[in-house]
């Protein structure tokens, strides 16, 4: 089972991090939102710790944006304040439990097994853009019910753009995830790659779903 740590202060991150290895979970740790959304939708994860006050996108936000985007897994909620509020928010939002900080490790590992042992409904295996669907479980990609045929790294290309749809994502950002390497600014290999996915997907299609954002970078959406 792997677990994501959604926790900007260290020493409380590391200590979570060891205990729940110890307990026999693989365990990533996160210091911020935006960082969390990442990790989530390019690794996945059986449950996920995820404090309140975070940099970049509090955890309020990634809770939503987590469940608004299809992700079911089970979210834990940190906050060091004990206020209804705070707990009806965070549930509204999303989570299945919630833990107040300062806690017993005991009562985290334990509440992160309930979690794991109530059944969840089964992830959607499509990610779909307009007419384009792609079946993450066969790694297939179709248009128009016209099958797309895709390298190893398209695939992985068009599945991070999709799994992000209508969000700008930077050059850093696909290069990191999808050749899992730090960008460097005179390598074109994603606006090449990005090339090489319009003349398979948008190439005889309307509308065209692989957008540049100049500046930026690029996002894959149905809407102009």
């Amino acid at each position: 089972m792997r677990v994501l740590v959604v926790e900007d202060e260290d020493k409380i991150a590391a200590f979570i991090k060891k205990g729940l290895e110890e307990a026999g979970y693989a365990v990533d740790v996160v210091g911020d939102g935006e960082s969390a959304l990442d990790y989530v939708f390019s690794v996945g994860y059986d449950a996920i710790i995820l404090d309140i006050m975070l940099p970049r996108k509090d955890g309020i936000s990634v809770c939503q944006n987590l469940r608004e985007r299809g992700c079911n897994a089970p979210i834990l909620m940190l906050t060091a304040r004990d206020a209804v509020d705070d707990r009806v928010r965070g549930l509204d939002a999303g989570a299945d439990d919630y833990l107040v900080k300062p806690f017993a490790f005991r009562e985290l590992v334990a509440r992160v097994r309930a979690l794991l042992r109530r059944p969840r409904d089964v992830i959607s295996s499509q990610l779909q853009v307009g007419d384009l669907i792609l079946d993450t479980r066969a790694h297939v990609a179709q248009r128009g019910g016209r099958r797309i045929e895709l390298s190893a790294r398209e695939y992985a290309l068009l599945e991070f753009l999709m799994r992000n749809k209508n969000q700008v994502l930077t050059r850093t950002q696909i290069s990191e995830h999808v050749w899992d390497y730090d960008f460097f600014s005179e390598s074109n290999v994603v606006d090449v790659y990005i090339r090489y996915l319009r003349v398979k997907v948008d190439e005889g299609f309307e509308p065209k779903l692989i957008q540049t954002v100049r500046g930026v970078g690029y996002k894959i959406s149905d809407q102009a």
